[in-house]
């Protein structure tokens, strides 16, 4: 099992990256709207920047920064 490091940094920035549990499938680029909607969603309740990102079928790269508190 997987040993995460939990880092709590008020205003830090963090990459990332998200797989599927099915590497041969492209869900995220075939339903990329709801992807994105997901994403709004999320930044509204929980606001954070996005600094940048890479949607690939079955994975995503992120780098986020979180707000000062």
């Amino acid at each position: 099992m997987a040993n995460y490091r939990r880092n709590f940094v008020a205003g830090g920035s963090f990459f990332f990256t998200v797989n599927l549990a099915e590497r041969k499938s492209s869900l995220l680029t075939e339903h990329i709207e709801l992807l994105r909607e997901a994403f709004r969603y999320t930044r509204n309740r929980h606001p954070f920047e996005i600094n940048a990102i890479v949607v690939l079928p079955e994975h995503l790269h992120t780098i986020w920064t979180l707000p000062a508190g």
